[in-house]
Order: structure tokens, then C-alpha cells, then sequence
């Protein structure tokens, strides 16, 4: 009988979206480990970030993210980092998520152990959040990153609240800041861009979707001005697909819009989707902008 096939995703997200070679340079280090696979990479701008999709065995990929942990963390001072979406670190968020022949505790294994090992070689504070959180208050990621790198560099020397669960205790690395990693489910990156530069409306919108503010289940929501194109953005993270799924919040985002007079140019996905995130003619109602299926759905990717 064949050995059964053990597969995770990794979604790093690294604190650059402006300089083509840094990020190539990270990918380089990530695809350096035999048998992992980088399945999706993408920059944007105006956010500043660049996101990576790294499938394969487990140890592996852990290897993987470590690399390129490794090698943001020598390429990326967030000291003159600017951007619209809120960061902690030069590699932000690494994220490890089941899939073939693996479970959630397994990755919060891997989580673990590499956060153990980021802290001790690279001397970069991690904090563990979702499944591998080891207190109730750090399992909502934006409860950990709320304050931002410039903030949290104050915070972590005084507030008992800030002290990283590994590495250093009381100060951050001085470019690299800290980094948060954890296990969760497949999450979706979904943007909606709307026909107006309003950023005020596009803030308003995420507050009354976000799942905290008493909006949509699973979803986490903020808004942003972009550049490219030059409008209002609602970007969110649908952590539930099966609960609250892509066309359910379009269509509230679309109805709060159209309450303020304001019509929907675009929807973008950031990464990969489950196909059954996307059934039928979804991608066509939603405004899904260049959807690719073969290259954009993790089944077809796989």
C-alpha cells in the first residue's frame, strides 16, 4: 500500500508590494527546499505586501518559511516601510493551513516549532495566534498587530499584554519588528473596489460586514484608499467561506454602496480559493477581475 500523501499550505505575507526583487529574492530562499512548491505569489502597492503560497509535506514547508522569513528579515526594515495595511513585521503573518492527509493540530505543531526557531536563531519575537494561540486574547490576528510596529516597539517594553511568546521578551527586532504565526483554516483574501475614492465610505462598509462589529460570520474587514486603481477599496479576510460565502458579501457590500449612491467597479481575490468557494457563474457575478481558475483555485493548482 502506498504512503499516505501529507500536504500543508503556508501563506506567508511579507511587509514589501513595491520592489520586484526582494520578493523574488524571498521566493528564491522558499523554493530553495526540495519538494515544496510556490503555487501563487502577489504584490500590491498601495497595501505594500507581498503574499506567497507555498504548498507540500510538512517539514518541508516549514523549512520553506523559514527560509524566507530568513531572508525578509535581512531585506526589509520597516523603519522606512510605509504602506496601507497594518504590520508588525517584515514577514507579518505565517499562516499554516491542513490539507491532504494532515490536520489543524498538526499544524499547530509546525507552527510551534518554528516559531520556537525563529525566535531562537533569528532573534525575532513571534507571536502565535488562531489555533496555535496559547491565550484566548491572540487568537484574533488583529487583535496582535493592532498597534503596529511603530507602536508595538514601545508597547512590548513595558505592556505585560505585548511580551511575545517567543524570542526576545521586552523589544522587537530593530528592522525585522516581530512576526505572528499560527494554524487556521483556509482563509480567503477578497477585495471589493468601489466606484468612488470615498475612503471614509469604504471604512464604514468593512465596519458594518466585520463579524466583530456585529456583521457577516467570519468575515474581517478594513478599508483603504488605493492608487491603482484610484478608488475606494473594502478588503477582507473570509475566514468561513462555507458560512458566509464570496457572493453573500459582495452582495451586502454592493447594497451598502448603493445606499450612498455608490456602484461596485471590481472584485479581486489575493491568493487562492477553494473551488467550492467559487460555484457556477460566481466569479461572473461578483465582478471577480481576470479570474483564472486553473491558476487561482488550490484544487487545480494541486
Amino acid at each position: 500500500m502506498s504512503e499516505l500523501k501529507r500536504l500543508v499550505e503556508c501563506v506567508p505575507n511579507f511587509s514589501e508590494g513595491r520592489r520586484p526583487e526582494v520578493v523574488d529574492a524571498i521566493v528564491a530562499a522558499i523554493q530553495s527546499v526540495a519538494g515544496v512548491r510556490v503555487v501563487d505569489r502577489s504584490m500590491d502597492a498601495s497595501h505594500n505586501r507581498a503574499v506567497v503560497t507555498v504548498v507540500g509535506a510538512p517539514e518541508g514547508v516549514a523549512e520553506a518559511a523559514f527560509r524566507g522569513i530568513q531572508q525578509a528579515s535581512q531585506l526589509i526594515d520597516l523603519r522606512s516601510h510605509q504602506g496601507e495595511h497594518p504590520r508588525i513585521g517584515a514577514t507579518d503573518v505565517v499562516p499554516f493551513i491542513p490539507l491532504e492527509g494532515t490536520t489543524m493540530d498538526d499544524c499547530v505543531r509546525l507552527a510551534h516549532a518554528l516559531g520556537a526557531r525563529v525566535g531562537r536563531e533569528l532573534h525575532i519575537p513571534v507571536y502565535y495566534y488562531e489555533s496555535a494561540a496559547k491565550t484566548p486574547a491572540r487568537k484574533n490576528l488583529p487583535d496582535v498587530r493592532n498597534i503596529g510596529f511603530e507602536a508595538l516597539s514601545t508597547a512590548v517594553a513595558t505592556d505585560p499584554a505585548r511580551t511575545p511568546d517567543e524570542g526576545p521578551r521586552n523589544a522587537l527586532h530593530p528592522s525585522a519588528g516581530a512576526t505572528v504565526i499560527g494554524a487556521r483554516k483556509f482563509l480567503i483574501a477578497f477585495n471589493v473596489n468601489l466606484k468612488s475614492e470615498d475612503v471614509a465610505l469604504a471604512k464604514e462598509i468593512a465596519k458594518k460586514i466585520r463579524e466583530k462589529d456585529g456583521g457577516l460570520k467570519g468575515i474581517k474587514a478594513m478599508g483603504f484608499g488605493l492608487d491603482d486603481p484610484k478608488c475606494a477599496q473594502v478588503s477582507m479576510n473570509v475566514c468561513d467561506f462555507e458560512s458566509t460565502g464570496l457572493e453573500r458579501v459582495y452582495t451586502e457590500i454592493e447594497r451598502l454602496a448603493a445606499e450612498k449612491g455608490v456602484g461596485i467597479l471590481e472584485s479581486e481575490l489575493v491568493g487562492l480559493a477553494p473551488r467550492a468557494s467559487l460555484p457556477g457563474e460566481t466569479a461572473k457575478r461578483i465582478q471577480l477581475r481576470g479570474f483564472q481558475p486553473h491558476l487561482q483555485l488550490i484544487e487545480e493548482l494541486l
